[in-house]
C-alpha cells in the first residue's frame, strides 16, 4: 500500500460512512517516507534546506462551501540548501520549485514560509515538485539531527525501518 493509499483511507473511510468530522493520519516518519519515494515509479532528490514561498497562496478552506476547497493548489517556491548524496547533504541545491498544497476533502496542507525542511522532490519535465497534504506528504518542517542521519542511512543501504527512530 502506497504513502498515500495509507494516508488518505482513513478520510475516504469516514467519507464513505457518514460525516466527516476529523482527519486521522499516520504520524509522520521519514523511513516511510524514503521507502515510498525509493520504490516510485518516479525521480526524487532529497534536500534539506530554506524553503520560501507565498503564505498567502496556501489554500483556504470555506467551510459554508466545502465543496469548493481545490484538491490541488500549485504555489512558486524557493529551495535553498543541500542535497543528499553518500556523504550526506553535501551538494548545494538552489532551485525554484513547485509546491502542490493538496487537500483531502476540507482538511488542507499548509507551511510556513522561510523554514528548514526536509524535503523529497520529485523530479518532472517542468522541474521539482514538492507535495504537500495534510498529513505532511513529502516534507519534513524543522526536521531533528535524528532524522536528517536517519534518511543519510537509507540513502547509504543502511537500516531504513519506520519503527527504528523510536
Amino acid at each position: 500500500m502506497t504513502l498515500f493509499a495509507r494516508a488518505i483511507l482513513p478520510v475516504l473511510f469516514a467519507i464513505s460512512s457518514g460525516p466527516v468530522l476529523a482527519l486521522s493520519c499516520l504520524p509522520p516518519d521519514v523511513a516511510r517516507t524514503y521507502n515510498f519515494a525509493q520504490e516510485s515509479e518516479d525521480r526524487f532528490v532529497v534536500v534539506y534546506g530554506e524553503l520560501s514561498f507565498d503564505e498567502v497562496k496556501l489554500p483556504q478552506t470555506d467551510w459554508e462551501n466545502q465543496e469548493a476547497t481545490p484538491p490541488d493548489t500549485f504555489i512558486p517556491a524557493t529551495l535553498k540548501g543541500q542535497s543528499l548524496d553518500q556523504t550526506g547533504f553535501a551538494k548545494p541545491f538552489v532551485q525554484e520549485i513547485t509546491m502542490n498544497a493538496r487537500c483531502f476533502g476540507p482538511w488542507c496542507a499548509g507551511g510556513t514560509s522561510d523554514l528548514d525542511y526536509l524535503a523529497f522532490l520529485k523530479e518532472t519535465d517542468e522541474g521539482y515538485l514538492l507535495e504537500l497534504d495534510p498529513c505532511g506528504g513529502m516534507a519534513f518542517v524543522q526536521p531533528s539531527k535524528e532524522t536528517l542521519n536517519k534518511v543519510k542511512a537509507c540513502f547509504q543501504g543502511k537500516s531504513c525501518n519506520e519503527d527504528s527512530l523510536k
